[in-house]
Order: C-alpha cells, then structure tokens, then sequence
C-alpha cells in the first residue's frame, strides 16, 4: 500500500488513555504538536498505556477516522530511542508498517542503497 505524496506520520511517544474520542485525540495533537492541525491529512498515531493498543487519526476531507490494531501477545515498540523532551517521532511509512505488524525497529538499520550502474556507450 502506497500514502499520498505529502501525507506524514507522526507517532506520539508517551503513551495516553485511548478511550478518547475523535475529538480528545485532535484534542492531543492540537496540544502536543505546536501548530498541527488534526485536519491536514496527516497520520497520527497513538499508544495505549499498556503498549499492546495503537490508534491512528486523521482527516480524509470530509470526516473523522480512526484506524485501531490490538497485539494479542505482545506490545507495541518505539523504532528508536527517544530523548526526554520528544513527544512525538515523525516517522516514513514502511516505519509504520513495521511498527504495526510489531517488529521491534530499535536495532534495526537500513542498508545503504546501492548507487545506479553507469551505462556508458
């Protein structure tokens, strides 16, 4: 699955209450994120406190939606260290995808990607 060309995922690090509704997830990244707006097709992706739920909002232009996915076995893992005062991680969409699937990212590196060949005539 591909996103649309500009659409950005931030993951929040601090774990939060996610019974919120629509409007107290906005809420929170009207609050933590200095300037977002909640309706600018972006993804924001929430954790649960016992790590094991995660919540995804964001705006398709004409509501609401939320995308929710729960581990049965395991937690859900941040794809790297954080410093203190992070709140948020913004994050590519393979990251996402990972992080959903509940690999543990924190020791895993990209391999550098290879240069084209030069074909000379």
């Amino acid at each position: 699955m591909l996103m649309p060309l500009g659409v950005k995922v931030f993951l929040a690090v601090e774990p939060i209450d996610l019974r919120a509704s629509f409007f107290r997830l906005a809420t929170y990244v009207r609050a933590s994120h200095e300037g977002a707006d909640p309706r600018d097709g972006h993804l924001y992706v929430f954790l649960g406190k016992r790590r094991n739920l995660v919540k995804i909002l964001f705006w398709d232009r004409s509501g609401w939606c939320i995308f929710a996915k729960r581990l049965d076995q395991h937690t859900f893992k941040l794809p790297r260290d954080v410093e203190a005062d992070v709140v948020r991680l913004e994050v590519d969409f393979a990251t996402l995808t990972l992080f959903l699937e509940g690999i543990d990212l924190k020791d895993a590196r990209r391999r550098p990607t290879p240069k084209p060949p030069v074909f000379e005539h």
